[in-house]
């Protein structure tokens, strides 16, 4: 047996004697396994939910009775952000995002339902969390493990004998580093069961081992940083007095400042500021319910000149279908630039806050970790886009039957004459133009490319500070 196989063995047999270390073993081990548990079993029973929302949904737009094609463009249509398979592990802005969006002619609404308000009582990170769990929580217990790895060995006064015998200080920190490694190696076992399991529904083999893999990093980081400080300081009170601050700037202090540094240096505009620059533009764009708009001028004399007649009565189409389609295609072409400006904001805020990864492995652990789950900022913009696809093409849909299956001279006298109203009534079987909404997670390549940066970052931390520990360890003196 090496010297440093044998210095993890003596270490592991200190823990065993120590019944705190043993305790907060114990403890920290049932915490994970209960968290990971609770978090399965929570989105799973949410993903279950919400597919049968959105199955309900469906099935109560496509049994609508006969009615006129505008009524259900206005009655819309309800869509649902189903959580990815790894969201088991990192549910990301799932609490805070909103889970469905209520899609209807001439507006964008904003996703609603979101649990944020509902978790706002137990503090602030909210529902806890695997990710969470072991970006704050599993560092502290390596802390409590490690911090004392060379301060013992100098307080007994074993560091000089060892080192007196041949012991080399690589040797005895890579038998610490092990010690220490395993235990972390350990506390990775609940996540390695939760990539499990978001394989078996459907996620990317690759994928859900890059982020047991990021997560084997992230406490490699902490063990190497627990390392580098036990051996650069004296005192076992002085060392964990370091790293308890050192956890403290990393893991909490840093990720609230750079937030709130990103919503500073990149103010997004509220929805009334918002709301008000539109208003030029929707009113250029004229008003859909009303066909003698002066903005339908051209229309109407193109579709005359088009047909050979003098009156839009006479058209073969009705016009105030086709004024309802080309007014929503104004319209959501003005509300398409606006929604892009607000996600190119949100994507400004995203990015200055991911510029402090390079200062912080937990921010760098969150970002990649998101990232590779599909659950962070560019999947709920990509939620939004296709679900506003979906609503732009069952919208259309709806007014190509209204200007192809009724009669102007009807259309215009549904409110005054009952025969008008019933014949504008089209058959049910038309609802069926909705087609059905899936939201599946991003491919995995462009998953990894969004992780890429964050993941640059970490391992950026665990060469610093490995070659940090490195130098600390040839300079190691009794």
């Amino acid at each position: 047996m090496t010297a440093a196989l044998r210095i993890a063995r003596a270490e592991w047999g200190y823990w065993r004697h120590s019944r705190l270390l043993l305790a907060a073993l114990a403890v920290f081990g049932l915490l994970l396994a209960a968290i990971a548990v609770l978090s399965a079993a929570r989105i799973e029973s949410e993903a279950t939910r919400r597919a049968a929302q959105q199955q309900a949904a469906e099935q109560a737009f496509t049994t609508q009775p006969d009615r006129h094609p505008h009524r259900m463009v206005h009655y819309g249509h309800y869509v649902f952000r189903t959580p990815p398979p790894l969201a088991v592990f990192d549910p990301g802005i799932d609490a805070v995002a909103g889970q469905a969006l209520f899609l209807e002619g001439h507006r964008q609404n904003s996703a609603a339902f979101a649990e944020a308000p509902s978790a706002a009582g137990v503090g602030a990170f909210g529902v806890p969390h695997p990710a969470l769990a072991y970006q704050l929580l599993v560092p502290l217990l390596l802390i409590a493990l490690g911090h004392a790895a060379f301060a013992r060995e100098r307080e007994a006064g074993t560091l000089a004998p060892l080192l007196a015998q041949g012991v080399r200080p690589a040797q005895l920190a890579a038998g610490k580093a092990i010690a220490l490694g395993i235990a972390a190696l350990a506390m990775l076992l609940p996540a390695v069961g939760l990539v499990v399991l978001a394989v078996a529904h459907g996620e990317a083999p690759a994928i859900a081992a890059l982020q047991v893999l990021l997560y084997a990093g992230y406490l490699g980081a902490w063990v190497l940083a627990v390392l580098l400080l036990g051996a650069l300081l004296p005192r076992r009170a002085d060392v964990l007095g370091a790293l308890l601050l050192a956890w403290l700037a990393t893991a909490l202090v840093l990720p609230r400042l750079a937030a709130s540094h990103a919503v500073a240096a990149v103010p997004a505009s509220g929805k009334i500021a918002a709301d008000i620059a539109l208003l030029e533009g929707l009113r250029n764009a004229g008003d859909g319910h009303n066909a003698a708009d002066p903005a339908f001028d051209a229309l109407r004399r193109q579709l005359l000149a088009q047909h050979g007649v003098e009156r839009v009565e006479d058209l073969p189409v009705n016009f105030r279908g086709m004024v309802a389609t080309i007014a929503e295609e104004r319209l959501t072409a003005l509300l398409n630039e606006a929604a892009e400006r607000r996600m190119a904001q949100e994507r400004a805020q995203s990015a200055r806050l991911a510029a402090f990864a390079w200062a912080s492995p937990t921010l760098a652990t969150g970002i990649a970790s998101r990232a590779l789950a599909g659950t962070d900022l560019l999947a709920m913009h990509r939620f939004q886009r296709e679900a506003e696809a979906l609503r732009f093409e069952f919208v259309q849909g709806l007014n190509q039957v209204h200007a192809h299956a009724l009669r102007y001279a009807d259309d215009i006298q549904r409110s005054v004459d009952p025969e008008a109203e019933r014949r504008t009534r089209v058959d049910a079987s038309h609802w069926r133009l909705l087609r059905a909404f899936t939201f599946e997670p991003a491919a995995p390549a462009a998953r990894r490319a969004n992780a890429s940066a964050a993941g640059a970052a970490l391992a950026a931390w665990l060469l610093v500070l490995a070659l940090g520990l490195h130098l600390a360890v040839a300079r190691l003196r009794p």
